[in-house]
């Protein structure tokens, strides 16, 4: 039951963003930035993290979720070194992501033939 709700919730997050970059004339970099920024906004408010708990997967994988870890981390940082980890905290927090994000990213362009849209 558990991965159905995963696969709903996180769906439906995306099916909604899909929506929006359709209907709207933003630019897909300013959605997605909107997205984690959100998240941002969500886990400072106390909204997500319940959220997250009762979604699973489904709200932790897509972009509002990432947000909601770089502010986690940031806060986290700051109880633990103050003022520095406002820089550190959001990167050690999703480093693992990140790196995730890149490696794949590589491995994809190098088995496919990746080409600039003209």
């Amino acid at each position: 039951m558990d991965y159905l709700k995963a696969f709903l919730i996180g769906g439906a997050i995306c099916a909604v963003v899909q929506i929006f970059m359709d209907k709207t004339k933003l630019m897909p970099g300013r959605i997605m930035v909107g997205l984690v920024v959100s998240g941002a906004i969500l886990g400072a408010l106390g909204i997500y993290e319940p959220f997250i708990e009762w979604a699973g997967a489904g709200a932790s994988v897509p972009l509002l979720g990432f947000g909601n870890s770089l502010f986690k981390g940031v806060k986290e940082a700051i109880a633990e070194k103050g003022f520095l980890g406002i820089f550190t905290g959001g990167l050690t927090a999703t480093s693992a992501g990140i790196a995730a994000a890149l490696i794949f990213g590589y491995i994809g362009s190098l088995i496919f033939n990746p080409k600039m849209k003209a």
